[in-house]
């Protein structure tokens, strides 16, 4: 059975205190957005302490068309991308030689060739690797990934998957685009790059976290509730105040069809590793599936200390549950991205 090895995360050297982004995001918008008087408590709603970004403050407050914007993308996609690949291979004890599959995802820029590609050229990686970029999904594309590579490590029980997931929301942010959900997406979002890596059965290790299962779900009639607006600006970002009731109205009951399918109930799951939308997306998973915030400390306190890193984001508390200890028994992967749409991953989870 495939089974998660190891996962890698980047704390970026800019990372900064939520207060101080806040004073530096209004004195940005003050001259010209009215509003920002009556929204700026938002940042302070968040619950997030400190925010991770790929660049200085100073660079988002410069003009910058999309062009710039998107060779910064990938230009920093493929320096954290390498840097978050080493450190996942020196953790799973692994060559890059080994690698068999590369997923990337991301949803924050765009490149072609895609940006495994440039990773594989730069890394000198098996030229005959077996490469998916995934663009599109969002903050669930975290999840997505790690479905996809358990189909490819089930049909090759030798498969080394590496995924790789990077987001610089940072970089869509519209410096003069005074809207409100522009406004209020530079109170949450935040950049995030990290590595996993799925292995088929043929590469047991005594410590397993075994993949079991996975469902994706579209939600009909949709469309408008996340995702983009391109211009020629660049990427103006939508997501609706709506999402927390969609959470509320829907999610208990997919969760509780995918666990009913394996013979399981939400009190089977000792490990909740879910996606942190926001404050509003917490509560919304509390009330609706009945867990009380201690079940989801460690997504409420990667929020807290990285802000919304989209598609990573779960990553960064997956890595977290490794880091610090997960309890033996059931764990449930859980995000929400466009379309408007949920991805579930099933584990088992054992520390011997």
């Amino acid at each position: 059975m495939p089974f998660v090895d190891a996962i890698a995360t980047i704390t970026f050297p800019h990372k900064l205190d939520q207060q101080f982004v806040k004073q530096y995001v209004k004195d940005m918008f003050a001259e010209d957005f009215p509003l920002v008087e009556r929204l700026i408590d938002a940042f302070d709603n968040t619950e997030i302490r400190e925010r991770n970004f790929c660049e200085p403050l100073d660079y988002y407050a410069r003009h910058h068309n999309f062009h710039e914007h998107n060779l910064e993308y990938i230009r920093v996609s493929l320096q954290y991308s390498i840097q978050a690949i080493e450190e996942c291979l020196v953790k799973a004890n692994l060559d890059k030689s080994e690698i068999t599959d590369i997923l990337f995802v991301s949803t924050t820029g765009l490149a072609t060739p895609s940006l495994d590609a440039l990773i594989i050229n730069a890394m000198r990686l098996d030229p005959n690797i077996n490469r998916i970029p995934i663009w599109g999904l969002g903050c669930a594309g975290g999840v997505a990934a790690v479905s996809k590579a358990n189909l490819i490590a089930r049909v090759n029980p030798d498969a080394v998957v590496l995924i790789v997931a990077v987001e610089l929301c940072s970089l869509t942010f519209l410096k003069d685009d005074f809207s409100k959900s522009n406004f209020i997406a530079s109170s949450l979002f935040s950049d995030g790059v990290a590595a996993c890596i799925v292995r088929g059965d043929n590469n047991a290790t005594k410590k397993r976290i075994d993949i079991l299962a996975s469902r994706s779900k579209l939600y009909y009639d949709h469309l408008d509730v996340m995702g983009w607006d391109f211009l020629d600006t660049g990427f103006k970002v939508i997501f609706s105040k709506d999402i927390p009731t969609i959470i509320h109205t829907h999610i208990k009951d997919d969760i509780v069809s995918f666990l009913g399918s394996h013979g399981l109930d939400l009190d089977a799951i000792s490990n909740f590793i879910f996606h942190p939308g926001g404050k509003k997306v917490l509560i919304a998973y509390e009330e609706s599936l009945g867990l009380t915030p201690e079940r989801i400390k460690n997504t409420r306190e990667t929020m807290n200390d990285y802000g919304n890193m989209s598609s990573g984001t779960v990553l960064y508390v997956f890595e977290k549950f490794l880091r610090n200890g997960f309890a033996d028994g059931y764990g449930l992967m859980m995000a929400v991205g466009p379309g408007f749409s949920s991805e579930m991953v099933l584990l088992d989870m054992q520390n011997n």
